[in-house]
């Protein structure tokens, strides 16, 4: 199994599992974005930053046009697109491939499937290559 495919299992693991804001590292009772994220790369051995932001900063930027199974990709979100460069990343999901995204993203929210819809498209802001495909 390459990879990607692992890391994506051990998300698919977490399916459901709440959303909390800031939630703490190391522990699967609750994620938000960035610590869902970390939390699957982690346990499949590659060390990720716990926010979005500095997650931004690790590995090839690529074009999301040319997303595969295991990037990342990178969003604005209504409290911080009036920032500008980095500081306008507020969300991270992990692109499943199939024009589908795994991600938590809000309270009252848990981990789940999204489209890759017009919503999503309309406020990505890039997207990284962290693992060899």
């Amino acid at each position: 199994m390459i990879i990607a495919d692992k890391i994506i299992l051990t998300g698919l693991k977490q399916l459901n599992k709440p959303y909390v804001f800031n939630s703490p590292s190391l522990q699967t009772k609750t994620f938000d974005c960035s610590s869902f994220i970390q939390y699957i790369f982690r346990e499949n051995g590659i060390a990720l930053p716990r926010n979005s932001r500095e997650q931004y900063k690790v590995g090839v930027k690529i074009t999301v046009s040319n997303i595969k199974k295991g990037d990342l990709l990178f969003f604005t979100t209504k409290n911080r697109s009036h920032r500008k460069g980095i500081e306008k990343i507020g969300h991270v999901a992990i692109f499943l491939g199939y024009n589908q995204i795994l991600h938590t993203h809000r309270k009252g929210k848990k981990v789940v499937i999204s489209d890759l819809d017009l919503y999503w498209k309309k406020v990505v802001i890039g997207a990284t290559r962290v693992i060899s495909q």
